[in-house]
Parts: structure tokens; sequence; C-alpha cells
């Protein structure tokens, strides 16, 4: 037992510091903040929290209780302290959780949950021990208490758990054990059992396994249990088998789907929605989709009818006031993550949409491994358009839109007749779950519903007129979700039928009175921008002047969202948005925003964003406004390095914002690409010097910083070249460290940055350059490893080849000997990117070092060949470099060449002899 006791000034500065923290002014809240994570540094002060908790009967339960909860969140400091002080923290905690009243008892248990969690149960097997012991109490409030305990430790760290401790395994006694009580009388303590049992599945535990068909028995007995948290933990365990062993369950997969199908339409929600989550897990899995076909006809229904709002959110939502003039609360702001600028290559469309994306549990596509770019999921397609609570309807959509992707033509002929009734039901809650089953069907089943859309955007434009808003709301998003169709091309009779009423439709719903609504419609409205592109060009001034008159009409939350419709408009229409008319609509508002932020307020950062995107497009008609812009930025970026440098030297203080210097650092960049040379003398008129910042960004410790400053450094090279040059000395020394093969999953966008600026800064500096020769080396030593390695991202292989390429064209002479270490590699980086100027001029460069050194190419000419017939239009200028040396080989051995062509696939013998004659 621990000697530890309190002194009493610090006890009583403590327990008087958790007591005015019951104080709810926020000025007097955020002092008290502060003042508790001073006491962090008190070796002994999570000893003090665990007296108050245990040893002091006599304080309110409410001060109790916080000093507990101040205890499990740092819990971390058990790492730290002196033995004495630890084992005090966990006897009183222990003798807390077992001889106090039920608040005490409950602050207790989450103090052991973490104080396991920060030890590690190895570490701590006696409170094990105990627990385990106390399950067999006769007191049920004890039993129920410390079973609540072991469900979260298990649920928050299943492997842990799952460990050996003085050479035996407590889950070998503790699952037969759980197996035991999931007979229980009590049904907390059956629903705490199945539950403990269904965290070790997805761990594939040896100890559960070892006791598996035992373990699915105990559910299929459960499955019928009268209390809803045990149906709903039954529901949730046969989730998790479906995903970690689904042959478990295969011998009774028409029972389990005929239990799964029954729970679906439970009248408990918790249950119907864990239910649901085995559709969702069963329909993701493609290795499953042969058992889910024949059940295609029966589980659809149910989903389409899991998608009606309950009663319970309709009362959330509020959804028919008119509240445009209603101030937003605080904590209807999302937080936004801003990820920073990438610098990547788009693929050919036909190899994109022959890769089956995957689909995670909103809908939204989630990321290979090697897919590292930031992906902002905040306004992925299901989270923005329902309640940010994941519930029945969100779940039963997100299955349905994977089932079409799955099933797509087949899954539309099940729900053909049940659509329809819900579509033109006289019912508005069966209407707008119809057309919420629309949207999430669009992807996987658009080839199947492209016919019937003749008739269904008309309906879905004309829904937009319906009295009530969570009707128009989903209709702006179905709409969003057909937009691409709408948006086509095809015709002048298909563009008046279809994408001007669209457009319009959804810029009045921008206009609309209710709030749900201009979110959705401003949402929908900037993925039709992205879809329609330069379509939109001859209806710029009426969509500007919405867009613009919204910014009057929207409270906070929607404001931010027209930023990004406005962003989005911007790169839509590129460089139409020079018209003066149209900087004279614009800029005003955007101007007047930007004057009212502080540089520390976070809306300052989706409206420079915006900004970014607008100055790319306006190019130098944003001049009149460049200055103080630029001036901003520069400031931004220098208080933000000064902040950081004040936080690495005093760690106390709470690291900065790094958003802030990022999007500063992408608006400089659009500034870069809008303006180009112009920008000379707003970087002689400001002072810090933006190109002695740039280079320290680069050194940044922080991965996004870097990320934006090596796109700078790239965009600085394309658009004011001389301007930059006095300071590539410096900059070439970290941009050549930051070329990593193997580089943290963090840095990954940073390390694909500084790989495409370089081939833009070798570009510029000319051929045979001497002051960049000496980088040339240093350079190749470090891309030739990042394309040959097996496990770096595509994207980095992309921008490797690239930068190799036109480093190659540039110094051919210095690059052309390693030509065979990396040309069959490189072809196969660069084969499927669609057609652009990058492509080209690295295309040229490998032309260049192929001339230079022919025989560098003979072991990977059929990949070589397959790269040349992959283009559809290379320029005049790389035609005919391909035409001469595909010529040069034919006759310098023309029995060698057709040999070695006879063995080509027929569609590269084909396409040569086609285009080249060879």
């Amino acid at each position: 037992m621990s000697t530890w006791t309190p002194q009493p000034a610090g006890l009583q500065e403590i327990l008087q510091t958790i007591r005015d923290s019951t104080d709810t002014q926020g000025n007097v809240q955020r002092a008290i903040t502060h003042k508790l994570n001073t006491f962090t540094r008190v070796p002994d002060y999570i000893a003090y929290l665990a007296y108050i908790l245990t040893a002091l009967p006599q304080e309110e339960d409410q001060i109790r209780t916080i000093a507990g909860y101040l205890l499990k969140n740092n819990a971390r400091l058990l790492l730290s302290v002196s033995p004495e002080v630890a084992e005090y923290a966990k006897s009183a905690v222990l003798q807390a959780f077992v001889s106090s009243p039920p608040l005490i008892r409950n602050a207790a248990g989450h103090d052991i949950v973490a104080f396991l969690g920060a030890l590690e149960p190895r570490n701590w097997p006696d409170c094990l021990q105990q627990l385990v012991n106390m399950l067999d109490s006769p007191d049920p409030a004890l039993q129920e208490a410390a079973f609540s305990v072991f469900e979260k430790a298990c649920e928050d760290f299943p492997r842990k758990m799952d460990v050996e401790i003085n050479g035996t395994r407590p889950l070998d006694y503790m699952i037969p054990k759980f197996l035991v009580l999931s007979e229980h009388p009590m049904p907390k303590m059956r629903s705490h059992a199945v539950a403990c049992l269904s965290y070790f599945v997805p761990i594939n535990s040896q100890s559960l396994f070892a006791h598996i068909d035992a373990f699915i028995a105990c559910l299929f007995k459960r499955a019928s249990d009268e209390d809803p948290s045990v149906r709903r933990h039954v529901c949730q365990a046969l989730v998790l088998l479906l995903a970690a062993r689904p042959e478990k369950l295969m011998p009774e997969m028409s029972n389990v789907a005929e239990y799964m199908l029954y729970s679906t339409k439970d009248k408990n929600e918790s249950v119907a929605l864990e239910a649901c989550e085995f559709w969702l897990t069963f329909a993701e899995d493609p290795d499953l989709a042969a058992f889910l076909h024949p059940l295609l006809g029966r589980v659809a229904p149910v989903l389409l009818d899991c998608m009606i709002y309950g009663e319970d959110d309709l009362l959330w939502l509020d959804g028919d006031t008119e509240d445009t003039n209603v101030p937003d609360k605080e904590t209807d702001i999302k937080p936004r993550h801003y990820g920073g600028k990438t610098h990547g290559l788009d693929r050919d469309q036909a190899q994109a949409n022959g890769q089956e994306r995957k689909r995670g549990a909103y809908g939204e596509e989630t990321l290979d491994d090697e897919d590292e770019d930031d992906y902002d999921l905040d306004d992925d397609d299901f989270a923005d358009e329902m309640s940010t609570e994941w519930n029945l309807r969100k779940c039963a959509a997100a299955a349905l839109d994977v089932l079409a992707v799955r099933f797509g033509p087949e899954l539309l002929n099940v729900l053909l007749g049940p659509l329809k009734n819900k579509l033109w039901s006289a019912e508005w809650l069966e209407r707008e779950s119809g057309i919420l089953a629309l949207g999430a069907m669009a992807e996987g089943c658009i080839d199947a519903i492209e016919p019937h859309l003749t008739t269904l955007v008309p309906y879905l434009i004309n829904t937009l007129n319906d009295p009530k808003p969570l009707v128009r709301s989903i209709a702006c998003w179905t709409l969003g979700r057909y937009a691409s169709w709408c948006t086509q091309p095809i015709s002048e009779q298909h563009k008046n039928t279809y994408f001007v009423p669209t457009m319009e439709g959804l810029l009045r719903m921008v206009l609309d009175d209710n709030k749900r609504v201009q979110e959705a419609g401003c949402s929908a409205f900037a993925t039709l921008e992205e879809d329609a592109g330069p379509e939109l060009v001859p209806y710029l001034e009426p969509v500007l002047r919405n867009l613009v008159f919204a910014f009057e009409k929207y409270q906070h939350k929607n404001t931010l969202i027209l930023y990004d419709a406005v962003g989005t408009l911007a790169d839509a229409v590129g460089r139409a948005l020079q018209n003066p008319a149209y900087v004279e609509i614009l800029m005003p508002p955007l101007t007047s925003r930007w004057a009212k932020l502080s540089d520390n307020d976070d809306d300052l950062i989706p409206l420079l964003e915006c900004i970014a995107s607008v100055t790319i497009a306006m190019g130098p008609a944003f001049s009149p406004y460049a200055l103080p812009v630029f001036q901003r930025c520069v400031n931004i970026i220098h208080q933000s390095l000064l902040m950081y440098q004040a936080y690495q030297q005093s760690p106390d203080l709470d690291e900065p914002d790094k958003s802030f210097l990022v999007v500063s650092l992408d608006l400089l960049s659009g500034l870069a690409q809008g303006m180009g040379m112009h920008l000379e003398t707003l970087i002689g008129q400001t002072s810090p010097n933006l190109l002695q910042l740039l280079t320290v960004c680069l050194k940044h410790p922080q991965a996004p910083v870097r990320q934006s400053a090596y796109a700078l450094v790239g965009d600085l090279a394309m658009g004011c070249f001389q301007l930059l040059r006095p300071h590539l000395p410096a900059i070439m020394a970290e941009l050549i460290e930051q070329l990593d093969p193997e580089p943290k999953v963090e840095f990954i966008s940073a390390c694909n940055n500084a790989a495409w600026s370089v081939g833009e800064v070798a570009l510029r500096y000319g051929r045979d350059d001497p002051e960049f020769q000496q980088w040339v080396n240093p350079l190749i030593a470090r891309l030739i490893p990042i394309l040959l390695h097996p496990k770096a991202p595509r994207s980095l292989h992309e921008n490797a080849a690239v930068s190799i390429g036109r480093i190659g064209l540039m110094h051919p002479s210095i690059v052309a000997p390693h030509l065979p270490e990396f040309a069959q590699a490189w072809c196969l980086a660069l084969y499927e990117i669609r057609d652009n100027e990058e492509k080209d001029s690295a295309f040229r460069g490998l032309c260049t070092l192929v001339q230079t050194n022919p025989a560098g190419i003979a072991k990977s000419l059929l990949w070589f060949c397959n790269a040349i017939i992959r283009w559809h239009q290379p320029s005049a200028e790389l035609n005919s470099m391909f035409q001469q040396l595909l010529s040069g080989f034919k006759h310098h051995d023309e029995a060698g060449w057709a040999a070695q062509v006879s063995s080509f696939p027929p569609v590269i013998q084909e396409r040569l002899a086609t285009r080249y004659g060879v």
C-alpha cells in the first residue's frame, strides 16, 4: 500500500480550482482550464485527484466526480510519476469503485478503464483479477459496474486485453466466463457479456475463436432476447463476424439473413441500425456478392423503407421553419480541416473507370494506401445531406449506395416498383425517402437509370417547389448526384431542357428562406459547377449575382459553404472570370468580408481558399486587389513562423494552428499563377521578403506547411522565375533533402510537391544551364530510387517520372547514362496519364535521352512502345520525335525490329503500324 499523503495547501488549491470550474462564464472557464493545465506539471497531481475522488466523502459528489473526470483525462501521467504516486492512484480508484455511491463509482470506473489503457493490463494484472472476482459479487450493482468497465476496456483496447501475463492468458478464462454470463438473469449483464465477446472478433483473438461454436450458439440463443440492448449487441457481433470470419456464418447464412431482415425492421432504432450495418458490411465485401445476390429482392425494399425520417429525426431537425434570419449557434459550425495544395496528374478516364473504387461507410470513396493526398471528407455525400449523427436512415442510404455499385441494373429492377410508389406518393415523407434513394443509387445504377432521367430530372426540378423544406433539400442533393448527366453537351435541346432548368432551380434554392435548403442548394450547385465547367460561361452574370446576393442573406455556417461554391465556380470557368463586369460584381463582397476578419479568425481560412481560386481565374484583372492580399498573406506567414518559433522554444504554449500559414501559402500560389511577373513589384514593396520566408517554410516541422511551400516554389518558377532564381541555391538544398523514396505518411504530399516543383525549376533554367547542372546528379540520385521503389505511392512515381523526364530534356548528357536503370519503370508510371503539357515535356525528355543513349531503351522497348501508343494527341514536336525514333529503330535493324514487334500485343502492333508506319 502506498504511503503517499497530500499536502493541505496543495489539496486546497486544487479543490478550490475544481469548485471554481463549475462557474459557467466563458472567461472564467478559460482561466480555470489554463490553471488546471499547469497542475499537470505537479509531480503528484494525479494522486491529489484520486484522493479527492476517494477520501473526501464530505465534498459534494459533483466536485469529486470532476476530480475523477480530470484523473481520467490525465491517466497518461501514470507513466511518468513516481511508483509511490502511481500505486496510490491505482489503489484509490479501485477503492472508490468498490465502496462508493453510484456517481463516484461511475467516475472511478472511467478512471480504471483509462488507467488500464495507459498502463496496459499486463502491467496491472491485480486490477483484472479484482474485476473478474467482482463479476461474482453478491451485490448486483457492483457486478454490473465491473462488467461495464470490462465492456469499455474490451471496446477501447481489445489487443491490449489479449495478452499473456505471467505465463497465462487472462482471456482464456474470461471468455468462458463471459459465455456463462450471457445467460445471466439481469439483462444488463447479458448485454455486457455479448458486447465483450464481440469486440475480440475483429482482432481474431485465439482465446475467442477456441470457443467460436459456443459463441455463435450464444448469439442464436440471445437473438430473441426480450431486451433490445442484448439484441443490438447480437446484431453487432454478427456484423463483426461477417467482416472478420464470414466462413463461420455461411453454413447458417439463411437463418442469419432472416434474423437480420427481421431485426432491420425492429421497432427499437438502435437494434435496427446495428442490423442495417450488416447489409452495409455484406455489400462492401466483393467476395460475398454471390451470397448476397439471392437476397437482393428482399433486402433492398427493406432498406428503402428504413430511409424514411423517424419521428425523433423530425423533432431534432425542426425542418419546416423559414429561418434564414436566425443567427447560427457556434455549435452548428463543423470544424474544417484544410489540407493544403497538392500537384498530381490525371489518369485517362478509361483506366480510371476500370478500377473499382472502394466505398466507405457513408458511400464516400475510401483511400487506397497509395492514395495519400489530403481528402476532406467533411463534404461527403451522405454526411452533408443529412444530420451529423449516424442513424438508420443514413446507414440504409449508404448500404443502398454500395449495393448499387455492386449490382447496378439488378438493384434497379428490384426497386423500380417500390421506388415509383414512393416518388409519386401523396405522403411527403415517402416522397422524400424515395428521392434520397434515387440519389443514393446514382453512381452504381447510372447506366440503368439513364433512360429514366428524361422523366426523373424534370420531376426533381419540379420538386424544388415543394412546400416542405426537407423535400426541397433532398431534391437539391439528388440533382447534384445527377449533375454530370444534366451538364453533358449532348445537344442544344438537352441543354435547354435539363441543364439550364437544373441550374436555375438550384440557384433559386441557394436563395431559399430555409437554411437547410440553402446549404443543400449551395452544395449541389458547387457539384454542378464542377461538372459543367466552361458550359457555365454564358450564364456567368446571373450566377454571380445570385451568389453575391446570398452573401447578404446567409448566416455564418452557410457563408462558409458559399465561399466553396464561389471558389469552385472560379476553378470551373477559369479565365472567363477576367471580364471587368464580373470582377466588379464579385470582388466587393469578398473584399468587404476580408476587411472584417482578423488575421486569426477561423473564417479567414475558407475565404483565403476561395480567393486563391478567384486570383488564378481572374489573372491580371485581379491586380487592383493584389497588393493588400499579398501583404496580408506575407504578414500571416511571418506571424505564424514567429508563433511557431516561440512554441518550439517554450513547449508549454499551445501549438499554433498551421492552417493560416498553409492557406496563405496557397493563396500566394494562386497569385503567382494568376499574375506571373506582375508579382515583382509586390515582392519588392513587401517586408519581410516573401522568398526568405519561403525558405524557412521549406524546413517547417509540419508536413502540410512544407507541402504548400513546395507548391509555391513550383508556381513561382512557372510564373516569375527571375524573382525566384537568386534564392534557388538555398531552396534546392532543402528540396533535394525532401525527395525521399520512403517518406513518412504525413510527408508524402510534401515529397510529391517537391518532386513536381523541381521539374518546373529545371525547365525554367533551360538547356545545359551551368547553375542547375550542379544539382542534376544529386536530384537523379534521389528521383530514380523513388521511381523504382515498389511501395512509393503512385502519385509519387508519376511526379518523379515527370521530373526525371524534364531534367533529362534540359541535361540529357548527364541523365542518359542512367536510362537503362529507370526506362521501364518510367514508362509504366506515365502511360496511363491523360495527355497534357506536363506529360508532353516529360516524354520529350525521355525521347531526348533515348536519342542520346539508344541502347538504354533496348530492354524496355515494349514498355516504351506501349507508352507511345497510349497517347491520344501528342504535340507536333513530340509526335515527330516518336516517328524519328521508331523509324530509326526499324531502319537500324529491320529483321531484329520485325522479330521484336511480332512479340508485342496485337493492339500495340496495330497502332504502331497505323500511326507511324513501323
